[in-house]
This record gives structure tokens, sequence and C-alpha cells, in this order.
């Protein structure tokens, strides 16, 4: 007979949902699952929460496992903690959602954890309840958008205005009217246009800028408030 202790044991387990953005398009990276149950099938990147690590350390260590990175974004999410989540074990999962810059990938890394990147419109079908954690990140990070100058993480350090108006009708799910968006941002005075163009895209070029930090660290010290709120078209 099992022991009271035995009976009642929960396992703490973390869930990283990793969000990038490549050809304006969001994207999920998931891995294939090497292991009983779901063997083969498509996951988040988790891992139990140890006795010398707090759930933050836990996410960290993950999110370093699998990617390389120790400098990333994340937030955690509240707790998925139903009954028969997982079939073999109770376990109660705590997600956090990550966003990065999918150019600063590891091949190598990517290859070893079977891990693929996915368009958040066409995901294959993920264990246990981890479309539902997906979910979570996606309406989290919709609503600190127009908060927080959070959408930057997913770009690379160079970026064009169209490039930036492309992040955020990926997150935001809708069109937006390019002149009211570019006076929006622009009205923050947050951003750095830098000296040189990308041409890639048309002959004409366009300027390319870099979010300052420091100058939206100041302006906060000074109350202001980001906020964004575009109209869409």
């Amino acid at each position: 007979m099992k022991s009271y202790q035995s009976k009642n044991k929960v396992h703490l387990a973390v869930d990283c949902i990793i969000i990038g953005f490549s050809e304006d398009k969001l994207e999920l990276l998931c891995i294939k699952r090497d292991f009983e149950p779901f063997h083969g099938q498509w996951s988040l990147m988790g891992g139990f929460m140890t006795h010398e690590e707090t759930l933050d350390e836990a996410a960290k260590r993950v999110l370093k496992k699998l990617t390389g990175l120790d400098d990333i974004y994340m937030e955690q999410l509240p707790a998925f903690s139903t009954i028969d989540r997982d079939p073999v074990e109770r376990t109660v999962s705590v997600p956090y959602f990550a966003l990065i810059n999918s150019e600063d990938f590891k091949d190598k890394l990517i290859d070893k954890y079977s891990a693929h990147w996915f368009s958040i419109e066409e995901l294959p079908n993920l264990i246990f309840d981890h479309s539902h954690m997906v979910a979570a990140a996606l309406k989290r990070l919709r609503a600190r958008t127009t908060t927080k100058p959070i959408g930057f993480e997913l770009l690379p350090e160079r970026f064009t205005m169209l490039q930036l108006q492309s992040l955020y009708e990926a997150i935001l799910d809708r069109k937006l009217d390019k002149r009211n968006f570019n006076t929006k941002v622009m009205a923050m005075d947050i951003l750095y246009r830098l000296p040189e163009k990308e041409t890639n895209t048309s002959k004409k070029g366009s300027y390319l800028y870099r979010f300052d930090k420091d100058a939206y660290i100041q302006k906060m010290e000074e109350g202001l408030r980001f906020k964004l709120e575009f109209n869409s078209i």
C-alpha cells in the first residue's frame, strides 16, 4: 500500500512557450518528444523543477538547454493543474512564454532536440494541454505588446518600420494603418534612425532603426507610459 506521502506526491514542472518571428509571421518552437507517453509527438520544451531551484531558475535552465541563450525575455503564466493532465503522474506545470530573435539560434541545438519552428497559424497537435498554454501565451503577448516594448525582442537589432509594423500586425492579428502606426511609434521617441538603409525590398530603400533602450528607461523614469493603440485598416 502506498504511503500517504507517496499517494499525495505532486511533481512541479515548467513548460516553455518559445515564440519567434519570421517572414511576417509569429512562430512557435516545438520539439519531438523522445520518450513515452506520446513518444514522437510534438511538445513544448519542459522539465521538472529541482529542490535547488526557483521556478524562474528552472525555466531559464530549460531555455538555455534548448536555445543556448541565457538573456531571453520570459514571463510566467498561470499554472495548469488539471488532475489528469498527465496520464502517468500527478503533475502541475507552470508555463513561461519566451521571446527570441530566431536568427540568434544554434542549428546544432535545434537538430539535437529534433526541434522545429511552426507558424502559429499552422501548429501541429501538441501533447497534454500544451495548446491551451500557447493560447494563454498569445493572449498575454497581445496585451503586453501595447503596454511594454517587448516586441523588439523578436526583431533583429536593426529593422525597418515595415518590419516593425508587420510584427505588430502578426501579434495583434489584424492589419494596421501605416500612417497611424508610424505616427504613434515615432511619437514615443524611443527609436534611433540609423544612417544606412535596407535596399533588398526596394530601389529607394528604407531607413533602418534600432530600439533605444536607454531612451525608453529615461522616459519611464520621467513618468512616460508606454501605450500604443493603432487604427486598423
